[in-house]
């Protein structure tokens, strides 16, 4: 599959939330130790409220970026995406609310994977400026 890739089905393929629970549109860069993953902020979204895409979807698309790291992995190797959950969030600062139509790029580098825990250094981009940024854990289901 070529990267960058806005096919949303294959997107969809590498996360575990469904509909209308998805918060990644793209896969624009990928290496085994960052990802870079895109997001257009629409109306639909449940955390769309008075023209804003409020803190828990930033936080969520966030999440889904390190979900789709792993998804693409798993992808590589020609195994199905795994399920897994949001561990910890530590340090997460949102400067702005992003609006409708807004493009989201949010930047995952890997700290550390072991067993299943990923800890990363996450940051959200809206028209070039930084709009959040912090660290979180995630953690396959066994």
């Amino acid at each position: 599959m070529k990267i960058p890739n806005t096919d949303i089905t294959f997107i969809q393929s590498l996360i575990p939330q469904r509909a209308p629970f998805i918060m990644v549109s793209s896969l624009l860069e990928y290496s085994e130790t960052h990802l870079k993953a895109g997001y257009s902020v629409n109306s639909e979204n449940i955390f769309f409220k008075e023209n804003r895409f409020l803190e828990p979807g930033i936080i969520e698309h966030m999440a889904q970026s390190v979900a789709l790291h792993t998804g693409y992995q798993y992808h590589l190797k020609n195994q199905k995406a795994p399920t897994g959950y949001i561990g910890s969030i530590n340090k997460i600062e949102i400067y702005e609310l992003p609006k409708l139509s807004d493009e989201l790029t949010t930047e995952v580098s890997i700290l550390q994977e072991f067993l299943g825990v990923t800890l990363v250094d996450i940051r959200t981009l809206c028209n070039n400026r930084c709009i959040a940024q912090g660290q979180m854990k995630t953690v396959i289901a066994k």
